[in-house]
């Protein structure tokens, strides 16, 4: 199928639909009633779901399931082109019900759930009855999960859960904790006894799993099936963020040239200064080039899969904290003190930068799997020197043209004569 870089009009109607539609209302809510998905305030509540209605009305609830999975089946090209909007807004994603970490979480139950699974977990985080964090790396061993030690044992009708986890984000507020283990992916409610969350850190929880018993049908997916599970989940959620990457981006630079029209510094509007322009023109250039790798890896995904698409995965997502951290430094920077501040969005999103290149597996990891992957595609070359040796080149070249030569010798004569020109240019 081909990419034409065009967006059918009915669905651009929809795009501009999310854009106002975020404006308008979403953000307003965000202003007023910080982190209101989450209340349970019974007048925000509403609020929030007035909001959601809206978007059921438009058919974009949980909008990144497949049609088979229960949600709307956009694929990822499309997915992309509304997580460019809905990432520019904090509750966005969760007004949508397509907020991280609970989408991963989602798309792993309704991929891998039983009936009963699903009915007693899917439908009401679907709902947002329910919120979840997935409980994944280990203090000693990161993200590697040969190295990770928690482990399940099977006792009679229940599994005993012991280890330690680091950074399960949003576990200290989550329902459900969805534990990674050596032997397979089990559900755990947060409240179970022997789950015990450190204070520290406060956003990205560090949990101490001791002698956590769970019922045997906790168990999602096959026993042993831990690290498949993961890679489907992982896989989603690097290009996912990637997509809500962009639009940060594009808020950082909005900003930047704003401010580049608004101020003066020797006389001048500071935009007409050549450092301020190439800052500019450098965070532009990024930008389009984020865009379009995540694009055409969202469209790849969308004809193929997301294992056939893995080094694009891996490589936008260590493209994507790059690209963040250098957008949103020459944004902070061009807004001066004020970017320093949190008066605007600027100060929390250079800090975030790097967070995003060591969630979801350090970039180093990322970029040491692309290279691998990519030179699975190329051959040592024979002998001492490489295929794009010239002079062994140039004398193939000559072999292929003796025929031509033989039969006319003035174009051997020219052909001499130019390989005496290349010599005195050595």
């Amino acid at each position: 199928m081909a990419w034409d870089f065009s967006t059918e009009p009915e669905f651009q109607k929809k795009l501009d639909w999310v854009e106002r539609f975020c404006r308008e209302q979403v953000e307003p809510l965000d202003l007023v009633f910080p982190y209101a998905v989450r209340s349970k305030d019974p007048k925000l509540k509403a609020l929030v779901k007035d909001l959601q209605d809206q978007v059921k009305e438009q058919g974009l609830w949980a909008l990144f399931l497949d049609e088979d999975l229960g949600g709307p089946g956009f694929g990822q090209l499309k997915l992309g082109l509304l997580n460019e909007i809905l990432g520019r807004y904090g509750s966005a994603p969760q007004i949508f019900g397509a907020g991280a970490p609970d989408t991963g979480n989602m798309e792993m139950l309704a991929a891998y759930g039983t009936d009963d699974q699903k009915e007693r977990w899917l439908t009401p985080m679907l709902n947002q009855e329910l919120w979840s964090a997935y409980s994944m790396t280990e203090p000693q061993g990161g993200s590697d999960p040969n190295l990770f030690t928690t482990h399940a044992v099977k006792d009679g009708d229940e599994w005993v859960i012991n280890g330690e986890k680091w950074f399960t984000s949003a576990g200290r507020v989550a329902d459900l904790l969805f534990v990674m283990c050596t032997n397979g992916m089990f559900v755990v409610p947060r409240k179970t006894p022997g789950v015990e969350i450190m204070p520290e850190p406060r956003n990205h929880n560090h949990i101490v799993y001791t002698d956590v018993r769970v019922p045997a049908d906790h168990l999602l997916g096959p026993e042993d099936g831990a690290k498949v599970l993961a890679q489907r989940r992982l896989g989603g959620g690097r290009i996912h963020h990637a997509m809500r990457t962009i639009s940060q981006c594009t808020l950082a630079f909005d900003m930047m040239c704003e401010r580049a029209l608004s101020r003066e510094s020797h006389g001048k509007i500071i935009g007409d200064h050549q450092m301020v322009q190439e800052k500019i023109a450098d965070s532009y250039a990024s930008i389009r080039m984020l865009r379009l790798f995540v694009l055409e890896t969202a469209w790849k995904i969308d004809n193929t899969s997301t294992q056939e698409a893995r080094t694009d995965i891996a490589a936008v997502k260590f493209t994507m904290a790059k690209v963040l951290r250098e957008v949103s430094f020459n944004a902070l920077h061009i807004l001066g003190s004020l970017g320093t501040t949190n008066l605007t969005p600027l100060q929390a999103m250079y800090a975030s930068a790097p967070t995003m290149g060591i969630a979801d597996g350090v970039d180093e990891v990322h970029k040491a799997t692309v290279a691998r992957n990519v030179l699975k595609g190329y051959r040592p070359h024979e002998g001492f020197w490489p295929t794009e040796y010239l002079p062994a080149k140039r004398a193939a070249a000559r072999e292929r043209f003796e025929p031509m030569f033989a039969a006319d010798p003035e174009l051997r004569d020219r052909a001499d004569a130019y390989a005496k020109y290349l010599a005195t240019k050595g």
